[in-house]
Protein backbone atom coordinates (compact mmCIF):
# COMPACT_ATOMS: atom_id res chain seq x y z
CA UNK A 1 0.00 0.00 0.00
CA UNK A 2 1.41 3.39 -0.99
CA UNK A 3 1.58 5.94 1.83
CA UNK A 4 -0.12 9.22 0.92
CA UNK A 5 2.41 12.05 0.60
CA UNK A 6 1.75 15.16 2.67
CA UNK A 7 3.23 18.34 1.23
CA UNK A 8 4.87 20.78 3.60
CA UNK A 9 4.70 24.55 3.55
CA UNK A 10 5.96 27.23 5.84
CA UNK A 11 2.53 28.87 5.93
CA UNK A 12 -0.91 27.70 4.89
CA UNK A 13 -3.53 30.40 4.46
CA UNK A 14 -7.11 29.15 4.64
CA UNK A 15 -9.35 31.57 2.76
CA UNK A 16 -8.58 33.44 -0.44
CA UNK A 17 -10.44 36.70 0.09
CA UNK A 18 -8.86 40.10 0.70
CA UNK A 19 -7.35 39.08 4.05
CA UNK A 20 -5.95 35.74 2.89
CA UNK A 21 -4.55 37.04 -0.39
CA UNK A 22 -2.96 40.02 1.35
CA UNK A 23 -1.24 37.77 3.89
CA UNK A 24 -0.09 35.48 1.09
CA UNK A 25 1.28 38.39 -0.93
CA UNK A 26 3.45 39.56 1.96
CA UNK A 27 4.63 36.03 2.69
CA UNK A 28 5.38 35.31 -0.97
CA UNK A 29 7.44 38.47 -1.25
CA UNK A 30 9.28 37.37 1.89
CA UNK A 31 10.20 34.14 0.07
CA UNK A 32 8.10 31.93 2.31
CA UNK A 33 6.68 28.75 0.79
CA UNK A 34 2.98 29.52 1.09
CA UNK A 35 -0.25 27.79 0.09
CA UNK A 36 -3.67 29.45 -0.12
CA UNK A 37 -6.68 27.16 0.22
CA UNK A 38 -9.80 28.85 -1.09
CA UNK A 39 -13.31 27.38 -1.22
CA UNK A 40 -14.43 30.07 -3.68
CA UNK A 41 -17.31 31.46 -1.62
CA UNK A 42 -16.55 35.14 -0.97
CA UNK A 43 -19.01 36.96 1.28
CA UNK A 44 -19.30 39.92 -1.08
CA UNK A 45 -20.04 37.84 -4.18
CA UNK A 46 -23.61 39.24 -4.53
CA UNK A 47 -22.27 42.81 -4.81
CA UNK A 48 -21.57 44.27 -8.25
CA UNK A 49 -18.98 46.68 -6.87
CA UNK A 50 -16.95 47.29 -3.72
CA UNK A 51 -16.56 50.81 -2.43
CA UNK A 52 -14.34 52.75 -0.07
CA UNK A 53 -11.09 50.99 -0.99
CA UNK A 54 -8.70 53.77 -1.98
CA UNK A 55 -7.54 53.28 -5.60
CA UNK A 56 -9.98 50.37 -6.02
CA UNK A 57 -13.27 52.19 -5.41
CA UNK A 58 -15.96 50.74 -7.69
CA UNK A 59 -14.02 47.62 -8.69
CA UNK A 60 -16.06 44.42 -8.81
CA UNK A 61 -15.24 41.90 -6.06
CA UNK A 62 -14.57 39.23 -8.70
CA UNK A 63 -12.05 41.42 -10.51
CA UNK A 64 -10.38 42.33 -7.22
CA UNK A 65 -9.86 38.65 -6.35
CA UNK A 66 -8.65 37.81 -9.86
CA UNK A 67 -6.01 40.55 -9.68
CA UNK A 68 -4.98 39.38 -6.21
CA UNK A 69 -4.54 35.83 -7.42
CA UNK A 70 -2.34 37.02 -10.28
CA UNK A 71 -0.22 39.03 -7.88
CA UNK A 72 0.47 36.23 -5.41
CA UNK A 73 1.35 33.87 -8.27
CA UNK A 74 4.22 36.19 -9.26
CA UNK A 75 5.94 35.32 -5.99
CA UNK A 76 5.48 31.58 -6.16
CA UNK A 77 2.50 31.36 -3.82
CA UNK A 78 0.36 28.33 -4.65
CA UNK A 79 -3.42 28.48 -4.62
CA UNK A 80 -5.77 25.52 -4.60
CA UNK A 81 -9.55 25.69 -4.93
CA UNK A 82 -10.52 23.37 -2.11
CA UNK A 83 -12.01 23.41 1.37
CA UNK A 84 -10.14 22.85 4.62
CA UNK A 85 -12.25 20.40 6.61
CA UNK A 86 -10.00 19.53 9.54
CA UNK A 87 -6.80 20.58 11.25
CA UNK A 88 -4.61 18.92 13.84
CA UNK A 89 -1.50 20.05 15.63
CA UNK A 90 1.57 18.10 16.64
CA UNK A 91 4.05 20.95 16.78
CA UNK A 92 3.30 21.88 13.18
CA UNK A 93 -0.20 21.80 11.66
CA UNK A 94 -1.78 19.24 9.36
CA UNK A 95 -4.68 20.59 7.33
CA UNK A 96 -7.04 18.08 5.72
CA UNK A 97 -8.79 19.20 2.54
CA UNK A 98 -12.14 18.08 1.14
CA UNK A 99 -10.40 16.62 -1.91
CA UNK A 100 -8.57 14.14 0.32
CA UNK A 101 -5.28 15.98 0.13
CA UNK A 102 -3.51 16.97 3.34
CA UNK A 103 -0.83 19.62 3.81
CA UNK A 104 1.59 20.51 6.60
CA UNK A 105 2.37 24.01 7.80
CA UNK A 106 4.57 25.62 10.39
CA UNK A 107 2.15 28.52 10.72
CA UNK A 108 -1.52 28.92 9.88
CA UNK A 109 -3.63 31.91 8.83
CA UNK A 110 -7.39 31.46 9.14
CA UNK A 111 -9.14 33.95 6.86
CA UNK A 112 -12.37 32.03 6.29
CA UNK A 113 -14.68 35.00 6.80
CA UNK A 114 -18.32 34.71 7.70
CA UNK A 115 -21.65 33.76 6.16
CA UNK A 116 -24.67 36.08 6.10
CA UNK A 117 -28.02 34.62 7.17
CA UNK A 118 -30.73 36.86 5.76
CA UNK A 119 -34.17 37.47 7.24
CA UNK A 120 -36.69 34.89 6.04
CA UNK A 121 -38.79 37.41 4.14
CA UNK A 122 -39.80 36.71 0.51
CA UNK A 123 -37.71 38.75 -1.87
CA UNK A 124 -34.87 39.61 0.52
CA UNK A 125 -32.43 36.88 -0.53
CA UNK A 126 -33.27 37.30 -4.22
CA UNK A 127 -32.56 41.05 -4.18
CA UNK A 128 -29.60 41.01 -1.78
CA UNK A 129 -26.69 42.97 -3.20
CA UNK A 130 -28.98 44.75 -5.65
CA UNK A 131 -31.64 46.87 -3.96
CA UNK A 132 -31.57 44.96 -0.66
CA UNK A 133 -28.42 46.10 1.10
CA UNK A 134 -26.80 45.96 4.51
CA UNK A 135 -23.95 48.50 4.63
CA UNK A 136 -24.47 52.21 3.90
CA UNK A 137 -20.72 52.77 3.69
CA UNK A 138 -20.58 50.12 0.97
CA UNK A 139 -23.68 51.16 -1.00
CA UNK A 140 -25.16 54.36 0.43
CA UNK A 141 -23.72 56.73 -2.16
CA UNK A 142 -25.05 54.67 -5.06
CA UNK A 143 -28.64 54.77 -3.72
CA UNK A 144 -28.53 58.24 -2.13
CA UNK A 145 -31.78 60.22 -1.89
CA UNK A 146 -33.96 57.26 -2.79
CA UNK A 147 -36.84 56.00 -0.64
CA UNK A 148 -35.25 53.71 1.96
CA UNK A 149 -36.81 51.01 4.06
CA UNK A 150 -34.98 49.42 6.98
CA UNK A 151 -36.11 45.92 7.94
CA UNK A 152 -35.45 45.35 11.62
CA UNK A 153 -33.91 42.06 12.68
CA UNK A 154 -33.09 43.00 16.30
CA UNK A 155 -33.46 46.12 18.46
CA UNK A 156 -29.91 46.97 17.28
CA UNK A 157 -31.44 47.70 13.87
CA UNK A 158 -32.27 51.14 15.23
CA UNK A 159 -28.61 52.00 14.70
CA UNK A 160 -28.86 50.97 11.05
CA UNK A 161 -31.98 53.09 10.53
CA UNK A 162 -30.24 56.11 12.04
CA UNK A 163 -27.07 55.57 10.00
CA UNK A 164 -28.80 55.31 6.62
CA UNK A 165 -30.56 58.63 7.26
CA UNK A 166 -27.22 60.22 6.35
CA UNK A 167 -27.82 59.12 2.74
CA UNK A 168 -31.56 59.76 2.44
CA UNK A 169 -34.12 61.88 4.27
CA UNK A 170 -36.91 59.46 3.27
CA UNK A 171 -36.41 56.50 5.62
CA UNK A 172 -39.07 54.12 6.93
CA UNK A 173 -38.14 51.76 9.77
CA UNK A 174 -40.15 48.51 9.62
CA UNK A 175 -40.11 46.93 13.07
CA UNK A 176 -41.09 43.51 11.66
CA UNK A 177 -40.53 41.12 14.60
CA UNK A 178 -39.24 43.84 16.96
CA UNK A 179 -41.78 45.21 19.41
CA UNK A 180 -42.14 48.97 19.71
CA UNK A 181 -41.65 48.50 23.46
CA UNK A 182 -38.14 47.19 22.73
CA UNK A 183 -37.11 50.68 21.61
CA UNK A 184 -35.69 52.94 24.28
CA UNK A 185 -36.65 56.56 24.80
CA UNK A 186 -33.28 57.52 23.32
CA UNK A 187 -34.02 55.36 20.26
CA UNK A 188 -37.37 57.04 19.69
CA UNK A 189 -35.92 60.50 20.24
CA UNK A 190 -33.12 59.95 17.74
CA UNK A 191 -35.40 58.36 15.15
CA UNK A 192 -37.73 61.35 15.39
CA UNK A 193 -34.81 63.78 15.14
CA UNK A 194 -33.57 61.97 12.00
CA UNK A 195 -37.03 62.08 10.44
CA UNK A 196 -37.29 58.29 10.34
CA UNK A 197 -40.86 56.97 10.17
CA UNK A 198 -41.45 53.94 12.42
CA UNK A 199 -43.89 51.31 11.16
CA UNK A 200 -44.89 48.41 13.48
CA UNK A 201 -46.10 45.06 12.23
CA UNK A 202 -44.60 42.07 10.49
CA UNK A 203 -43.32 42.36 6.93
CA UNK A 204 -44.81 39.72 4.61
CA UNK A 205 -42.56 40.34 1.62
CA UNK A 206 -41.04 42.75 -0.86
CA UNK A 207 -42.86 44.00 -3.93
CA UNK A 208 -40.83 43.52 -7.11
CA UNK A 209 -41.93 44.99 -10.45
CA UNK A 210 -39.93 44.94 -13.70
CA UNK A 211 -36.88 43.57 -11.85
CA UNK A 212 -36.77 46.35 -9.31
CA UNK A 213 -37.93 46.84 -5.74
CA UNK A 214 -40.99 49.06 -5.52
CA UNK A 215 -42.42 48.42 -2.08
CA UNK A 216 -42.60 46.59 1.24
CA UNK A 217 -45.79 44.64 1.98
CA UNK A 218 -46.90 44.15 5.56
CA UNK A 219 -48.77 41.11 6.85
CA UNK A 220 -51.99 43.15 6.94
CA UNK A 221 -51.66 43.78 3.18
CA UNK A 222 -50.53 47.39 3.46
CA UNK A 223 -47.84 48.32 0.94
CA UNK A 224 -45.30 51.06 1.56
CA UNK A 225 -43.59 52.33 -1.56
CA UNK A 226 -39.81 51.93 -1.18
CA UNK A 227 -36.92 51.75 -3.66
CA UNK A 228 -34.20 50.31 -1.40
CA UNK A 229 -34.28 48.14 1.71
CA UNK A 230 -31.48 47.91 4.22
CA UNK A 231 -31.33 45.01 6.64
CA UNK A 232 -28.74 43.45 8.92
CA UNK A 233 -28.07 39.76 8.21
CA UNK A 234 -27.16 37.50 11.08
CA UNK A 235 -23.42 36.95 10.87
CA UNK A 236 -22.24 33.35 11.14
CA UNK A 237 -18.44 33.31 11.59
CA UNK A 238 -16.72 30.50 9.71
CA UNK A 239 -14.37 29.64 12.55
CA UNK A 240 -14.64 25.86 12.71
CA UNK A 241 -10.89 25.34 12.25
CA UNK A 242 -10.13 27.64 15.17
CA UNK A 243 -12.64 25.77 17.30
CA UNK A 244 -10.97 22.47 16.45
CA UNK A 245 -7.64 23.91 17.60
CA UNK A 246 -9.12 25.03 20.91
CA UNK A 247 -8.81 28.79 20.32
CA UNK A 248 -10.27 31.13 22.90
CA UNK A 249 -13.41 33.00 21.81
CA UNK A 250 -15.29 36.04 23.03
CA UNK A 251 -18.96 36.89 22.63
CA UNK A 252 -19.87 40.10 20.80
CA UNK A 253 -23.22 41.59 19.74
CA UNK A 254 -22.47 40.11 16.29
CA UNK A 255 -21.45 36.59 17.26
CA UNK A 256 -18.56 34.69 18.79
CA UNK A 257 -15.10 35.63 17.49
CA UNK A 258 -11.57 34.54 18.42
CA UNK A 259 -9.56 36.50 20.93
CA UNK A 260 -6.61 37.99 19.01
CA UNK A 261 -3.70 40.30 19.69
CA UNK A 262 -3.03 43.40 17.53
CA UNK A 263 -1.33 41.25 14.86
CA UNK A 264 -4.23 38.78 14.63
CA UNK A 265 -2.46 36.07 16.65
CA UNK A 266 -5.03 33.84 18.36
CA UNK A 267 -4.63 32.09 21.69
CA UNK A 268 -3.24 29.09 19.76
CA UNK A 269 0.50 29.57 19.17
CA UNK A 270 1.26 29.71 15.46
CA UNK A 271 -2.30 30.50 14.36
CA UNK A 272 -3.47 33.89 13.14
CA UNK A 273 -6.97 35.07 12.21
CA UNK A 274 -7.62 37.84 9.69
CA UNK A 275 -10.58 39.53 8.04
CA UNK A 276 -14.13 38.59 9.03
CA UNK A 277 -12.85 35.46 10.76
CA UNK A 278 -11.70 37.80 13.53
CA UNK A 279 -14.52 40.35 13.53
CA UNK A 280 -17.81 41.36 11.95
CA UNK A 281 -16.90 44.88 10.85
CA UNK A 282 -13.83 44.11 8.72
CA UNK A 283 -14.53 45.78 5.38
CA UNK A 284 -12.41 44.75 2.38
CA UNK A 285 -9.78 47.41 2.99
CA UNK A 286 -9.58 46.52 6.69
CA UNK A 287 -9.36 42.82 5.89
CA UNK A 288 -6.51 43.42 3.46
CA UNK A 289 -4.70 45.48 6.09
CA UNK A 290 -5.17 42.75 8.71
CA UNK A 291 -3.85 40.12 6.31
CA UNK A 292 -0.79 42.25 5.55
CA UNK A 293 -0.09 42.73 9.26
CA UNK A 294 -0.42 39.01 9.99
CA UNK A 295 1.81 38.06 7.05
CA UNK A 296 4.56 40.48 8.02
CA UNK A 297 4.50 39.38 11.65
CA UNK A 298 4.55 35.69 10.74
CA UNK A 299 7.61 36.17 8.53
CA UNK A 300 9.47 37.96 11.30
CA UNK A 301 8.44 35.38 13.88
CA UNK A 302 9.61 32.49 11.69
CA UNK A 303 12.91 34.25 11.04
CA UNK A 304 13.64 34.79 14.73
CA UNK A 305 12.54 31.27 15.62
CA UNK A 306 14.95 29.80 13.08
CA UNK A 307 17.81 32.07 14.13
CA UNK A 308 17.31 31.17 17.78
CA UNK A 309 17.25 27.47 16.89
CA UNK A 310 20.48 27.83 14.88
CA UNK A 311 22.31 29.53 17.73
CA UNK A 312 21.12 27.12 20.42
CA UNK A 313 23.24 24.22 19.15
Amino acid sequence: MTEKHTESYEVVVVGGGAAGLSAALVLGRARRRTLVVDAGEPRNAPAAHMQGYLSRDGMSPAEFLAVGREEIARYGVELVVDRAVDVTRDGDFTVALASGRSVRARRLVVATGLRDELPDVPGVAERFGNDVLHCPYCHGWEVRDQAFGVLATTPLSVHQALMVSQWSKDVTFFLHEVAESDLSDDDLRRLAAAGVKVVPGAVAGLVIEDDRLTGVRLADGTVHAREVVFTAPRAVPQTGLLEKLGAEFQETPFGSYPVVDPTGLTSVPGVWAAGNAMGYAEQVINAASGGYRAGAFINGELLMTDLDAATSH
